[in-house]
């Protein structure tokens, strides 16, 4: 039993900190360009939220609750990243309003449903089983993609902290000089899909 805890924690683990899931770790960064340490709870609702969104996209779709062509996933996923930079790119400076707090988080979870049907493909090739055991292997691997996802904010408010201190960014030059560097990274994606190909 600790043995595929561990095995599928692992999973979770390596499947956001992993060169491949750049989309994933663009996502969370994304996510993370306005806010400090200080937004700490914040940023622990954000990241669960997301990971609770991911987690019932992969429940529906195991379960057939839920049917998505995987070439619409892929195309969704980089416009997700796209829209939280731009919000934060015509936002930054701006205090938040708790009606746009609320918002944020409903985005965050559609957003992570979004993410998990991407990872629907993978998660099958790696499991057989029932479905109990499926369910089990889904909360088991969406602790390790929490946990992934928490390293990645870390590094990424760690990162915004060196250079709002050492190197004089202001909160709102930092938020926008991200929010341009992950549009500009992003539209390329989009546009090379193969779905416009077709």
């Amino acid at each position: 039993m600790m043995s595929q805890f561990l095995t599928y924690f692992q999973l979770g683990l390596k499947h956001i900190l992993n060169i491949y899931s750049y989309d994933h770790i663009l996502f969370l960064i994304a996510l993370a360009i306005p806010l400090t340490f200080k937004d700490w709870k914040r940023i622990l609702l954000l990241v669960t939220t997301f990971t609770v969104g991911h987690t019932v996209a992969l429940l529906l779709t195991i379960y057939g609750i839920i049917a998505v062509k995987v070439a619409v996933v892929e195309l969704l996923i980089p416009f997700t990243i796209l829209i939280v930079a731009l919000f934060h790119l015509f936002t930054a400076g701006k205090s938040a309003k708790k009606e746009s707090i609320n918002l944020v988080f409903f985005i965050t979870l559609f957003f992570g449903i979004i993410h998990g049907l991407g990872f629907l493909k993978y998660f099958k090739s790696i499991h057989r089983g029932n479905a109990m055991s499926e369910l089990l292997a889904v909360l088991e691997l969406a602790l390790g993609i929490e946990a992934g996802q928490l390293v990645v904010v870390l590094v990424a408010l760690i990162l915004s902290y060196i250079v709002q201190t050492v190197f004089r960014f202001s909160k709102r030059d930092w938020t926008l000089v991200m929010s341009a560097f992950i549009i500009g990274v992003v539209l390329p994606i989009i546009m090379g899909n193969k779905i416009w190909l077709r």
